[in-house]
């Protein structure tokens, strides 16, 4: 009779803890490679979409268009807002601006020829349109002098009938970046525009961004607007509220729109943005509430005190003003508006009434005062009629939908040995104090009053 030969496991393997040890190892092993080859960092996150893969521009290496990104504390692998099937929101959205009668009644805008850009009103003027229950009643809201452009890129503007991604460099002041996470149709149904001035577009032609034989100029998703800012107002930084604020000016026949920073990278399709934040949640507009600050002055005074602003009369005229006319600090009395104080750098729009009627008469008070567009927001929405419809997420959706990057740290002259744009006129430089002091904004004293019992009760 045969002998049966048995298999013997090595006595390296019969040990059950170095077992598990080895396949703790490999399996920590496996998924610290997939984590640092996952475009998301995420671990097995399911996208909502089936996302364009290939790069909608390649940059030359000088360019730096990824330098300086801001950190921040959130995991990108939870995210605090739902979105929908692509494939079904893009046709819900598609239905949506199909339909003419949902955007009605067309505004009617005020006609003329004036020194400014925004018919430059005074305060009373400016009061006397917040009250719009009244359809007969034309409303103020720029092009009291031609907006320059050129005549193909104001067709291509009016030809935008859907969705609109809206942004401006001013000033050679960022850079300009890609949107991400596009979905396969979108491009083919929404408008991206940028608007740039002289200075800007120099930029673009020193790295070869653009070509200097053609008068029209894409770069990516983008469609450059050249606007000859010389035009229009000293400030660079107001000639960008003009497409920021008037963007349902600039494109008559689009029914959503999305302003976006040129600071901030898009990275989620924007159909899926418009269809969570404002037509699912039913309302005019979207934005984000500000980090930190809940009352109005709370921003004027970090506005004096990092200088953002350096004109101190504008300052305190406008803080004076707007507490002579009813502004007020926030309280619960104010819901469902959860804050005063919204960082603006992302704004999403359904193009009806409420949002438009918002849209010029907050334009209105950025001419009249400085383009700080957060000192003027609350003392706007909060005295319009019709009442805005208004949602206003949490800043941690910002920092879901988009990438903060830091401002370019050069002007263009200086980066590149041309002359800069003129800088605007300064007054004397504001303090830190410069709200808070008796000398100043008598007639908010109230205001200040009431800020001071909230923070103490």
């Amino acid at each position: 009779m045969g002998k049966t030969t048995s298999f013997k496991t090595p006595p390296l393997f019969e040990s059950k803890l170095l077992c598990t040890s080895l396949l703790y190892l490999f399996t920590t092993l496996f998924l610290a490679l997939y984590n640092t080859l996952s475009p998301t960092r995420c671990l097995f996150r399911s996208s909502p979409f089936d996302p364009l893969q290939t790069p909608l521009f390649l940059y030359p290496p000088s360019y730096g268009v990824h330098k300086h990104a801001l950190t921040t504390h959130r995991s990108s692998c939870s995210s605090p807002l739902f979105f929908s099937d692509y494939l079904d929101v893009f046709k819900e959205m598609e239905d949506l601006c199909k339909n003419s009668s949902a955007f009605t009644p067309v505004f009617r805008y005020m006609e003329g020829n004036a020194n400014s850009f925004g018919g430059n009103f005074n305060t009373k003027e400016r009061i006397s349109f917040f009250d719009h229950r009244n359809d007969n009643i034309d409303i103020p809201c720029g092009f009291f002098k031609k907006f320059p452009i050129s005549n193909a890129d104001r067709i291509a503007m009016e030809n935008c009938k859907g969705v609109v991604v809206v942004s401006a460099i001013f000033n050679n002041h960022d850079k300009i970046r890609q949107p991400r996470g596009l979905g396969s149709k979108t491009l083919d149904s929404v408008c991206f525009f940028m608007f740039v001035d002289d200075t800007t577009l120099k930029g673009f032609h020193y790295h070869q961004l653009v070509s200097r034989k053609f008068q029209e100029y894409k770069i990516g998703a983008w469609r450059i607007v050249k606007v000859f800012s010389n035009y229009l107002y000293e400030n660079p930084a107001m000639n960008g509220v003009i497409p920021k604020y008037l963007v349902q000016r600039l494109f008559p026949n689009s029914k959503f729109s999305v302003w976006i920073d040129a600071k901030l990278q898009l990275t989620v399709d924007p159909l899926l943005l418009i269809h969570a934040l404002v037509v699912t949640e039913n309302v005019d507009m979207a934005i984000s509430r500000h980090p930190e600050f809940i009352h109005t002055m709370e921003e004027a005074m970090a506005t004096a005190r990092w200088r953002k602003w350096w004109d101190v009369d504008s300052l305190q005229a406008q803080m004076e003003t707007y507490c002579e006319n009813g502004l007020q600090p926030w309280s619960s009395n104010k819901l469902p508006y959860p804050s005063d104080v919204p960082d603006s750098s992302l704004i999403v729009r359904k193009h009806g009434l409420g949002s438009n009627l918002f849209s010029c008469l907050l334009f209105n008070e950025l001419e009249a005062f400085n383009p700080r567009d957060q000192l003027a927001f609350a003392y706007v929405r909060d005295n319009m009629s019709p009442k805005l419809k208004l949602n206003m997420f949490d800043v941690e959706v910002l920092e879901q939908v988009a990438v903060e990057y830091r401002h370019n740290l050069k002007s263009f002259g200086t980066s590149f040995g041309e002359e800069g744009s003129k800088p605007f006129k300064r007054t004397k430089t504001a303090t830190h104090d410069l709200l808070i002091n008796t000398t100043c904004c008598s007639k908010c004293q109230n205001y200040l009053h009431e800020i001071h019992d909230y923070d103490h009760h």
